[in-house]
């Protein structure tokens, strides 16, 4: 390393969603790093203890959780610590501690619709943003873009996958494919845990069988959309607007093992990868660095381990998620909106045990077929969406409603 990157400032963190799995898992990168970072802000919405512990350790200036009784329970667990941290409450919070002066770098990994503002505060307010939040792309992709631009805010993607396809891009990719060269873009999938189970066995699935990845340690929202491969398909989505690309142009390949993260293919026929252990703190190492390298803690590659790499196309039967995702897309703007606001419900409800793993896409399919398409204006009607189709998800999952999904799905 040289003396120039020794001296250089630290780079300014707030941690949106510090207590989840890419949370932690970024503050183990930064642990590694003394005085290359400061972490200036810590959130998380109701672990009190997780996020005290982190507040201990890291002397954030500001801490922020969800609600007014547990702000106030941690601030009263600092200050016996003596720390002088600032503790904040609720969603207004978020966005405060998003768009610091004193903070350059946003780390955007709240789970779901409940990270769009903060996230797109930090775009507008020209940050750095590390965007692990794929909804923020996926329910507001062209706002957010305009608010990247608007800002002069920089972007970086944390999925695995889609970090993977940056790094296969040529340096300085300006966002157009065909002058990069580009054919098309490769998302993998590890077809998560029930991909070679017999689709009548889904009906029993538990939460927490379908949160049990054979290869990835994520969060129970994530590891269910892992299952069904909406995951899949909400990266897709992401990727059109974080790679400018046709829908035409990205194909999801299934790969068992988690090496090979994703590819992109040239139109001279080369093939470019990014491989690894599956450990987040790959792409969070590379984004915290960016543009250079710097030690993540994840154990090297050991190809003789490996031994075999397999790759398959995925089964639209067995995974209508990844099917739905891409109606979506081609339904128009408010479409994914739909999309990622009926599956919220449905693996909220999955996770309460009050609705079978084989019905979840049934109840997406009910609420994309009748909700309304339309153009988005901005912020509000993006929530707005959002909130209708959520209501039009739980009226799909109340008594008669819930008769129907089983009837037109079963």
């Amino acid at each position: 390393m040289s003396s120039m990157r020794r001296h250089a400032p630290p780079r300014r963190l707030a941690i949106l969603g510090a207590t989840g799995s890419v949370g932690v898992s970024t503050l183990d990168v930064v642990a590694r790093h003394p005085g290359r970072f400061e972490v200036v802000a810590l959130t998380a919405h109701a672990q009190v203890e997780r996020l005290l512990a982190q507040c201990r350790r890291f002397i954030p200036r500001y801490a922020v959780l969800g609600e007014a009784r547990e702000a106030r329970s941690l601030e009263q667990q600092l200050r016996a610590d003596g720390l002088a941290t600032r503790v904040l409450a609720g969603p207004e919070a978020l966005v405060q501690v998003a768009t610091l002066p004193d903070v350059d770098t946003v780390m955007a990994a709240i789970v779901g619709a409940a990270g769009l503002p903060a996230t797109l505060a930090a775009a507008q307010a020209g940050k750095r943003v590390l965007l692990a939040n794929k909804e923020a792309l996926v329910m507001a992709g062209q706002l957010f873009r305009e608010a990247l631009r608007s800002g002069g805010a920089q972007l970086l993607p944390i999925d695995s996958e889609h970090n993977a396809v940056l790094q296969s891009l040529p340096a300085g990719f300006d966002g157009d494919l065909e002058s990069a060269g580009v054919r098309r873009i490769l998302l993998t999938a590890s077809g998560g845990p029930f991909l070679r189970a017999p689709p009548e066995s889904l009906t029993l699935v538990t939460p927490e069988q379908a949160c049990a990845h054979p290869n990835w340690v994520m969060g129970r929202k994530i590891s269910v959309d892992s299952a069904t491969m909406m995951n899949k398909g909400l990266e897709v989505i992401e990727a059109c607007f974080l790679f400018s690309a046709r829908p035409a142009q990205i194909e999801v390949v299934v790969h068992p093992q988690s090496v090979v993260h994703s590819m992109v293919e040239y139109v001279d026929g080369s093939v470019l990868a990014q491989l690894g252990n599956p450990d987040m703190r790959t792409p969070i190492a590379h984004a915290l660095g960016f543009p250079e390298r710097i030690e993540s803690g994840v154990r090297p590659l050991n190809f003789f381990e490996i031994g075999t790499l397999n790759f398959e196309a995925p089964d639209l039967a067995r995974f209508p998620c990844l099917r739905l995702a891409y109606a979506a897309l081609a339904a128009g703007e408010s479409g994914a909106v739909t999309l990622n606001a009926a599956n919220e419900v449905a693996v909220d409800r999955f996770l309460r045990r009050e609705l079978t793993f084989d019905l979840i896409p049934s109840v997406i399919e009910e609420v994309l077929s009748r909700a309304p398409v339309s153009a988005l204006h901005d912020l509000a009607h993006v929530l707005e969406v959002d909130r209708e189709a959520r209501a039009l998800a739980r009226q799909c999952l109340s008594g008669a409603g819930a008769a129907r999904v089983r009837q037109l799905h079963g």
